[in-house]
């Protein structure tokens, strides 16, 4: 029985993990799977050597506190790995951990599940990627050129919010269930880090204390990461009128396709708004050291994946002190009641999401069979 050992840090990654141990069960039933992930991986089957959330942190202000917990469990990786013997090693996003982790056991295949992006900044650390891995699978369609350029060979694999539903929500059924009539529906975006919550949720009930004072009748719908979900819960209840918490996926797709428009955090919840047709700004917060350091190494104008698509800012980016209560209110009102500002960020979506799809198939088959290709030696 072939063994395949996947390694993810974080939501978007326990997403995409589970997509493509589905994928890869459905190519060969005999596989097993070991390795760290969440609650969506654990579904298809994954007894997680450790709690994923362990590993969920971004930036070197927010990583230091927790370096002795992350040192820990990166050597509890590297020993289950190499008494477990895996075909094959899956490293799947986060590079900070899984690159690591792939320069540990070099004895073994290896695979990188999303490229890191050097492309976006600090581009040198390209030189020390030679080595670490059999295959890197791509989501984003202009990747494989770049590491080309770096003579890195990459496979571009499609991105998996194409297979996420977000664009087959039902708007009447949510507005049905919440007594929400015609009432404009702003989605609330936090963030699936802990250290996202802390810094975006004070700014969003800021931001959200000032709408309803605009747009009396504004209805909100707060999509929540298991991660985080008791965090946030605890919090929102003390906001004078708490929005509407969503856990569950289908009732999250749902609420999209409600939406009047969101803010949202910058990351994959961009790709699942723009799938969902939902206008959208996009706020970010990270430690001000952490940001000093980001912008001396940032080579590209944006950080919303969708802009970096687009290579034009079609969503507005309020990031840092530019993150202020006021500039979101007054940006997410006008997405609400200017249907043209709507419209114009719909129109640009659809050129998006279709630079996202491979050929030919779904992007987890497209991944399971980069894998199977190199367990087969092809």
């Amino acid at each position: 029985m072939t063994l395949v050992y996947l390694v993810a840090g974080e939501q978007s990654g326990d997403v995409l993990g589970a997509r493509l141990m589905a994928a890869l069960r459905a190519a060969r039933p005999d596989i097993r799977f070991a390795g760290v992930g969440g609650p969506r991986m654990q579904a298809q089957g994954l007894q997680s050597l450790f709690p994923m959330r362990d590993l969920a942190v971004m930036g070197l202000a927010e990583v230091l506190p927790r370096l002795a917990l992350l040192r820990r469990r990166m050597a509890e990786t590297v020993a289950d790995i190499e008494a477990k013997r895996p075909d094959v090693v899956v490293t799947v996003d986060s590079p900070g951990f899984g690159l690591r982790l792939l320069r540990r056991v070099p004895k073994f295949r290896r695979v990188q599940y999303v490229a890191p992006q050097a492309w976006g900044w600090r581009e040198g650390r390209v030189r020390k990627f030679p080595g670490l891995w059999d295959k890197l699978l791509c989501l984003l369609p202009f990747e494989p050129d770049f590491f080309a350029g770096h003579n890195l060979q990459a496979s571009f694999v499609g991105h998996p919010v194409l297979e996420s539903g977000a664009d087959r929500g039902d708007a009447r059924s949510f507005r049905s269930r919440h007594n929400l009539a015609d009432a404009p529906l702003l989605i609330l975006m936090p963030g699936s880090r802990h250290s996202e919550i802390s810094r975006l949720l004070p700014v969003y009930r800021a931001a959200l204390e000032r709408l309803r004072a605009r747009l009396p009748g504004l209805a909100v719908a707060m999509p929540l990461s298991a991660n985080v979900a008791e965090a946030v819960r605890s919090e929102v209840t003390s906001w004078p009128t708490p929005p509407i918490l969503v856990t569950d996926l289908a009732e999250k797709h749902d609420a999209y396709a409600a939406a009047s428009a969101a803010i949202t955090k910058s990351g994959t919840s961009t790709l699942e708004l723009a799938l969902a047709g939902v206008p959208m700004v996009v706020a970010y917060r990270v430690h001000p050291i952490t940001a000093a350091l980001v912008r001396r190494m940032l080579t590209l104008p944006h950080v919303a994946m969708v802009n970096v698509l687009a290579r034009r800012e079609v969503v507005p980016e309020l990031l840092q002190e530019n993150c202020t209560p006021e500039n979101l209110a007054s940006t997410a009102e006008a997405l609400i009641t200017d249907p043209a500002r709507a419209a114009a960020q719909r129109a640009a979506f659809r050129d998006i999401v279709a630079s996202l799809a491979p050929k030919g198939r779904l992007p987890s088959a497209a991944a399971a069979a980069e894998i199977l290709a190199l367990l087969d030696g092809a």
